[in-house]
């Protein structure tokens, strides 16, 4: 198995600075209202949206990152990097046999422009094992995977190990169907070598919580693929029976509604508005 020689540079693909953009208030800040905590998601809302933020120091203020923003700032992309293969196995797992390594597990959600979840989403992975090498023979850490109906993710892998001139982190290729493929990396926060990376970008870091032995992370992606409505948009149509969520209410997180005869549990403390709707905002309410 090929491993980066410590002797040779880095690949230039991989020694572009990517400079994260300083943040800005949006008319879905609800969406980021996870941002005002450090604390990660409960696990209770594991396989439901989490959205990716990174804490700066200890207790100071989260950077924001770019879930469901209004229509200008999806996912950054990053390198590829000279370690990509193509036609890797369809698997939700890279875990051929039991490899060393911490085990990983992430999870979240693919977006498009309007914060509405994309079915059916590409998403290809590879990573470094343990020891920081690349299998470039085979196809050991590395796998591609389709998001299901609710546009959600799930990748049970380790914890890449480290070489020389990156951080940690994971490769990925997300794709909405019939449309451009994104190149980017996920992080890991808290890696001392986050700040000496010149690839690193605060933007693509991963929410990450230990449990027990494993790690367990996520990440939202945002893809430019304009949807209509946004829920930003007024409602067309008056509530339909069967509802007893009001706009202008405040709801904390585990409150529950009922929205056209079907509950649903509230993921964000938010003030609900014209637009908010259970239904169309996934990242906010959980059908129950």
């Amino acid at each position: 198995m090929d491993q980066p020689d410590p002797t040779q540079p880095v690949d230039p693909t991989e020694s572009v600075p990517a400079v994260a953009r300083p943040s800005r208030p949006s008319r879905k800040t609800v969406l980021r209202a996870a941002l005002a905590v450090g604390a990660s998601l409960p696990v209770a809302f594991a396989g439901v949206p989490a959205l990716a933020r990174t804490v700066r120091g200890q207790g100071g203020a989260p950077e924001l990152t770019p879930e469901c923003d209004d229509g200008d700032d999806p996912t950054p992309p990053q390198t590829e990097g000279p370690y990509f293969r193509p036609n890797s196995p369809r698997r939700t797992s890279l875990l051929d046999g039991n490899p060393p390594g911490t085990r990983l597990t992430v999870t979240g959600y693919v977006f498009g422009l309007a914060c509405r979840p994309i079915a059916n989403a590409l998403l290809d992975f590879w990573q470094a094992d343990v020891n920081g090498a690349y299998d470039n023979r085979g196809y050991r850490f590395r796998g591609h995977q389709f998001t299901n109906a609710q546009g959600a993710f799930t990748l049970t892998t380790i914890v890449p190990g480290l070489y020389p001139g990156r951080t940690r982190h994971l490769h990925v290729k997300v794709q909405a169907p019939n449309r451009p493929v994104l190149t980017t990396q996920l992080y890991f926060p808290g890696e001392p070598r986050n700040n000496t990376d010149s690839i690193f970008d605060a933007r693509l870091l991963m929410t990450m919580r230990t449990n027990g032995p494993a790690r367990e992370g996520s990440y939202d992606f945002v893809l430019n693929v304009p949807q209509q409505p946004g829920p930003t948009d007024p409602p067309t149509t008056p509530p339909p029976s069967g509802t007893d969520w009001k706009s202008g209410t405040t709801y904390r997180a585990g409150d529950r509604v009922t929205y056209g005869g079907r509950a649903y549990a509230c993921l964000q403390a938010h003030t609900s508005g014209p637009g908010w709707e259970p239904p169309n905002v996934p990242a906010l309410w959980r059908a129950v």
